[in-house]
């Protein structure tokens, strides 16, 4: 695939050692714009209607995205990848809870009448919407760049979003056997999901995930379950830790998102998923982002168990003490990045490690 990035055959190699815990991946999440030379003459389309147009017209978002990636940055690592989000766990969508386009996001309200099985509906309008969005992109990236998978998330958050966090906490105590069926038929649908999707957005040489911005070279995704931070250690390896271990089975290069210091204590159990490649840290409101140092000994701990990490958000600032301090293998550094002239700077400070 020869897409807008120039460099992309070696940055795809940093990428693939990346998942097999060795060297450096220098990128973002995201792009920017500033002071970037076009990559094509590509125009930008008419503002959007309304909310329900920027967010749900397939046609304008694959336009507006074709114009994003044709005016970003592709410096450094950063992958060509059109963010085709529908709203954080869009998979809840698809079983029946509620678009709603907000100004910044897309909100995913609970099932109005929610159901004791979760099944798929392949008439579910939210289920046409995620794959008429992707083959309109597709069509228009044109081999350019990728069409990043949505951000489908899975487990106790899709519960979560579709009958409400109480109702599923509860029943970890009340309802277990319930549940555990219920986790079982999330992650059933998830699959099949995927994989149509899958063959959508593909390309030879791999895919894209649209949040954090990942690259591999076959099924990718991003993994979580951020009501974690809410149930014991115990409850987490008998509702949690089992269907991560399935999607990380199943698919080919996993990243988890830890979300939160209070998430933390099931580090443990995530490190026994001997299929999972990497972590990535969010430390949560009130902390300092991913490069500082208070953080060091967490990713220490990851990559001594055998994983790769991704950090957040690290500044030029906390580049050097950062490599200094954890070593140079197994890190995917998700820089805080402006204009061009920062990601030269971190390239050579990166480039002394080599």
């Amino acid at each position: 695939m020869k897409t807008w990035k120039t460099n992309w055959e070696e940055s795809q190699k940093r990428y693939l050692d990346w998942w097999n815990h060795k060297g450096i991946v220098l990128t973002m999440w995201e792009h920017f714009q500033e002071g970037v030379a076009p990559h094509a003459d590509v125009t930008a389309p008419a503002p959007a209607k309304d909310l329900n147009q920027r967010w749900f017209d397939p046609e304008w978002r694959a336009e507006q995205l074709d114009y994003y990636v044709a005016h970003s940055s592709l410096m450094a690592d950063i992958p060509p990848v059109a963010n085709t989000q529908l709203g954080p766990g869009s998979l809840a969508a698809i079983l029946g809870g509620v678009f709603e386009g907000g100004e910044d996001t897309i909100w995913i309200h609970p099932d109005p009448n929610p159901k004791e099985d979760i099944l798929f509906d392949p008439e579910n309008a939210a289920w046409k919407l995620h794959k008429d969005l992707l083959t309109a992109c597709k069509k228009r990236a044109n081999g350019n760049y990728y069409v990043g998978m949505p951000d489908l998330m899975e487990g106790l958050d899709i519960l979560a979003a579709l009958r409400g966090t109480d109702t599923v906490l509860m029943d970890t105590v009340m309802n277990p056997e319930l549940l555990d069926k219920q986790l079982q038929q999330v992650n059933d649908i998830y699959f099949k999901v995927y994989d149509e999707l899958y063959d959508i957005i593909r390309e030879d040489d791999g895919m894209a995930f649209c949040y954090f911005s990942i690259w591999g070279p076959g099924r990718v995704s991003k993994l979580q379950s951020d009501i974690s931070i809410m149930i014991s250690e115990e409850d987490y390896r008998r509702f949690v830790q089992p269907y991560i271990r399935q999607q990380c089975q199943k698919l080919d290069y996993t990243l988890y998102h830890l979300d939160g210091v209070g998430a933390i204590r099931h580090l443990d159990a995530l490190l026994e998923i001997n299929e999972l490649n990497a972590i990535q840290w969010t430390p949560g409101v009130g902390e300092p982002q991913g490069g500082d140092p208070k953080w060091y000994d967490l990713y220490k701990r990851i990559l001594a168990g055998g994983k790769s990490i991704q950090a957040n958000w690290v500044t030029l600032e906390e580049l050097q003490p950062l490599l200094d301090n954890i070593g140079t293998d197994g890190l995917l550094l998700s820089m805080d990045f402006h204009n061009e002239k920062e990601v030269e700077q971190a390239l050579k400070i990166i480039e002394k490690y080599k």
